[in-house]
């Protein structure tokens, strides 16, 4: 199911409060920890010393230190079905409660079902459908309390942990290096923005002004007590993914990155832009290729073809052409997850 385009239609916690510190310590200690010696380990310690070094031809000023980072299959677990989107079905039986008439139409009453095949064979009017009533329609702080307790609740299949446990502990010193180094962080991602803004902060240490994503129109009103509120409507006015993305980036961050990234076809334009840049550039990319510890799809490189965080053959030969560094999680972490031990 590609949520990227579904989301775009409408527009860890960490796992404990010592999480964070601990990345802080190691990053002291020895940068980019759980990353094993190689080309893309050492691609972004070059990167980072060549564009904070005062003294060299690369020196980026801290104003124009931005880097982008997509957020499915490239912080956190996308596999086998993107959060949000679990997110929306399971948010399907509220909605029914409240609006019984959906209960006799598809495709609710086969999210009622449980019938996870069936789900798998839904079309893209299905998914829009689904994420219309469970996205829109309330007012945004409604919204986000209703994340903030899925986010609780929520468990992955697999692993039968929270989602916000399912970050990459790679990823999360990737972050913690650069802004270090007096960089700032963003998130730009297909996902729906204010989804992500309700755990961004705590989960990867990024604000949720600085959240990037598809986003939905709101509609400004009064209650009954007469406080404004703002209530999300079913309008799109950003569709972040693709040639959204770097659109997304000069609307809402007015900055062409100096290093982005992503995992998927749905990247692409976003490290097209950010390499197009002049001076010292960094673009790369998330290659899963590790069916023990994560998962392993592609097609690139004859991996298994996935429909969730497409990563191309052409997109695979468009990075060794224009220098983009793919990284490997097989080869290139040491380990994926901070509960990894």
């Amino acid at each position: 199911m590609n949520r990227r385009v579904v989301l775009g239609a409408l527009g860890a916690l960490p796992v404990f409060s010592g999480f964070l510190a601990s990345v802080a310590g190691a990053q002291t200690a020895a940068p980019l920890a759980s990353w094993n010696e190689g080309p893309a380990k050492q691609a972004i310690l070059d990167f980072v010393a060549a564009t904070t070094d005062r003294a060299g031809p690369g020196f980026v000023p801290p104003e124009e230190r931005i880097a982008t980072f997509d957020q499915d299959g490239t912080l956190w677990v996308e596999q086998p079905m993107y959060p949000q989107l679990v997110f929306c079905l399971d948010q399907v039986p509220a909605v029914v409660k409240a609006r019984p008439e959906l209960a006799r139409a598809e495709p609710f009453r086969t999210v009622l079902s449980g019938d996870r095949a069936a789900m798998a064979k839904f079309t893209m009017k299905d998914l829009i459908a689904i994420a219309a009533v469970t996205l829109t329609g309330m007012p945004v702080e409604i919204f986000a309390a209703d994340v903030k307790q899925w986010l609780e609740t929520a468990r992955d299949p697999r692993w039968n942990r929270k989602f916000t446990d399912l970050t990459y502990q790679p990823m999360q010193e990737v972050l913690q290096y650069f802004r270090a180094n007096g960089y700032k962080t963003y998130i730009v991602t297909g996902g729906g923005q204010d989804f992500v803004r309700v755990y961004s902060e705590r989960v990867y240490g990024i604000p949720p002004e600085q959240v990037v994503g598809s986003a939905v129109g709101t509609k400004f009103g009064y209650g009954r007590d007469g406080k404004p509120f703002l209530t999300k409507e079913p309008k799109l006015l950003l569709n972040d993914d693709h040639a959204g993305k770097p659109e997304g980036i000069h609307l809402m961050i007015g900055r062409r990155p100096r290093a982005a990234f992503g995992n998927s076809v749905g990247d692409r334009e976003m490290l097209e832009y950010v390499k197009a840049g002049e001076g010292h550039r960094l673009s790369m990319l998330v290659l899963h290729d590790d069916r023990e510890r994560e998962y392993a799809y592609g097609p690139a490189q004859g991996l298994p073809a996935s429909r969730v965080g497409t990563f191309t053959q052409a997109l695979f030969d468009e990075a060794q052409q224009r220098g983009w560094t793919v990284i490997s999680m097989k080869k290139d972490w040491k380990r994926v997850f901070a509960f990894e031990g």
